[in-house]
């Protein structure tokens, strides 16, 4: 069972496996250089009241221990540059702890994105093939990057932020203290105010910032599916339909940022009025203070300085809240994917022999949210080392047959057993029945590389002789030859480079070079002309061997050479048999047959 996790905090600390001693030392870090913040204003006003002025020292027992070592306050009066060597001492000291910080964090924030890419990355490629077309590849990437990295900002920056300031606030607070109660007082009055204040924003950020990471994953499903379609939108001259789809969405997606952004700036704007009102509040009360005797001005300064410090971690400290609204959504939405149930096997899966009979025992299924059956009650035998056609019309269900057959789709216990020789391919390890069953798609999808390296891609280390043999069966060979730089040639995404034929071509020849026990062509020499088409049959049967080969297509000539072809109508099979069998029944095939020839005769 895969571990849920029912909480961000879960996911986090998960995450966090790994970066967690560089966080724990960027914290150490930023609280050495809070405190070494805080001793600068003493000395500051040690020096005003004692060194320069008359008033008596009011030093702790370890600050006045270091007085004593420097030769007492009639020796810090006459030579005032061990002062300054001691602010300056207490400078490096917080530039190194700085240095330390930054370093540190850094270094946890790079281990920890890495961790989360990684995972998620596998975690994705192992999720079912169905959660992928219910999931636009947009939004996913949308998450893997944007959302990514507002995560990563909000645990090395706004989290780490968050503990920082609250360890500056109570240092500041602790020191005003120890000079007025009363002014200190003042100053903590505004913090609750801030506080209270960011979370009325809160609520409201959140909902915005919600709307505006949806928005923009459907913006980013707009550019990817115009990117990698390009063809399709030129091919019909749809680029100003395009366009006007994009500037449309981007709108929109711009009217949600400018919300967010006005929300963003009346919460600025008011927090400058609270810290200003705060300011003049620590002015005010030092000041009568000061005229009541209370207090000295080297105090006051020292005051003045603490509130200084004090102002932006508050402001911080609201700043923070309401990211966290914003992180809050990332986290969910990475959540999401990490919940998703990726594809498992059975406890002690099977690795059985695949060279062997393969049967549709009373096979049902349904998509989820279709209105009907995309299959029903399919029975059939395949024998081990034969060829089958499969001939129907769109929707007909042949695909999903070959999903079932490789577990790219579930087959649900009470809807009938699929099995390969005595075994039931639920029991089977996934990956072993993937890798012995080659499958070229209706729609093969060749990756940014060479040619070679797309045809070698199902195998390890292929060699050259290898790609060279799998591409002459499969008829692109001679194409290739003519290529300016041949197997090396680079293929654009998706093999854009590539016509139609020439793509179906090489993801033949992709599983070819796999010599699997069972071979399945999903429609995939639809593309290639009649003498391709036979050249590519020919070769199949030759290597082939004792592999059971599928043959799915439109074009009966494809098919009519198969030991047994099966006609598929709205689910169900309406006939089978040889091509010759198929022929005297006079049914559908021999219509479509009949359609297709009368084509070819007119055509010549």
């Amino acid at each position: 069972m895969i571990k849920k996790y029912d909480s961000n905090f879960k996911l986090i600390w998960h995450f966090l496996k790994g970066s967690l001693p560089f966080f724990v030392l960027s914290l150490i870090s930023a609280g050495m250089v809070s405190f070494m913040d805080m001793v600068n204003p003493k000395i500051v006003s040690f020096t005003v009241d004692s060194v320069i002025g008359d008033a008596p020292s009011v030093l702790s027992s370890p600050a006045a221990s270091l007085v004593d070592m420097a030769g007492g306050l009639e020796t810090l009066k006459a030579q005032p540059l061990i002062i300054a060597l001691a602010v300056a001492c207490v400078g490096i000291l917080a530039a190194l702890f700085r240095y330390a910080f930054r370093l540190s964090n850094a270094a946890g924030a790079e281990t920890f994105v890495r961790r989360m890419r990684d995972e998620l990355f596998i975690h994705i490629m192992g999720l079912p093939y169905v959660w992928h077309g219910e999931n636009s590849t947009g939004d996913i990437i949308q998450r893997c990057t944007s959302d990514v990295q507002t995560v990563k900002r909000f645990v090395s920056e706004q989290l780490v932020q968050l503990i920082r300031t609250v360890i500056l606030i109570a240092m500041a607070l602790y020191f005003m203290a120890g000079i007025n109660v009363t002014v200190m007082l003042g100053a903590a009055a505004f913090i609750p105010i801030i506080v209270c204040y960011s979370m009325i924003f809160h609520s409201r950020i959140g909902t915005a910032f919600r709307k505006v990471d949806t928005e923009e994953g459907k913006l980013s499903s707009i550019v990817q599916e115009n990117l990698t379609g390009v063809r399709v939108v030129r091919a019909f001259g749809r680029e100003v339909y395009e366009q006007e789809r994009f500037e449309k969405q981007n709108a929109y997606y711009t009217g949600f940022w400018i919300h967010l952004m006005r929300l963003m700036s009346a919460f600025w704007s008011s927090a400058d009025i609270l810290t200003g009102m705060q300011n003049l509040t620590v002015l005010f009360l030092g000041t009568r203070a000061c005229l009541n005797g209370t207090l000295t001005t080297g105090s006051l300064i020292a005051l003045i300085s603490y509130n200084l410090m004090l102002i932006w971690p508050v402001r911080m400290l609201g700043r923070v809240i309401t990211e966290m609204s914003k992180a809050g959504i990332s986290i969910d939405r990475i959540r999401y994917i990490m919940n998703s149930e990726p594809e498992k096997d059975r406890e002690g899966a099977l690795e059985p022999p695949m060279d062997r009979d393969i049967i549709f025992d009373h096979v049902s299924y349904s998509y989820e949210g279709g209105t009907g059956e995309a299959l029903h009650d399919i029975s059939l035998t395949i024998p081990a080392g034969t060829t089958l056609g499969i001939l129907g019309g769109t929707g007909s269900g042949k695909s999903t047959l070959m999903y079932l057959l490789e577990r790219l789709y579930t087959l649900p216990p009470e809807k009938g057993r699929i099995m390969i020789g005595d075994a039931d391919i639920a029991d089977i390890s996934k990956g072993y029945l993937r890798r012995n069953i080659g499958m070229v798609l209706q729609e093969p999808y060749l990756f940014s590389r060479t040619l070679s390296e797309n045809i070698g891609i199902a195998v390890d280390r292929p060699g050259m002789d290898q790609v060279r043999k799998a591409a002459r069966l499969a008829s692109i060979d001679d194409a290739i030859e003519t290529f300016t730089a041949g197997y090396e040639t680079a293929v654009g995404e998706r093999g854009v480079t590539l016509s139609g034929g020439q793509k179906q071509r090489t993801a033949i020849a992709q599983m070819l070079i796999r010599k699997s026990p069972v071979m399945v062509f999903d429609d995939s020499l639809s593309a290639v002309d009649t003498e391709t088409d036979m050249k590519i049959r020919h070769a199949i049967r030759e290597v082939s061997g004792q592999s059971t080969v599928i043959l799915i297509a439109h074009r009966i000539t494809t098919l009519m050479n198969a030991d047994r072809i099966i006609v598929l109508d709205k689910g169900r099979i309406r006939e089978q048999g040889t091509h010759d069998e198929l022929l005297l029944q006079n049914g559908l095939y021999r219509k479509i047959y009949d359609l297709q020839t009368a084509g070819l005769t007119d055509a010549g």
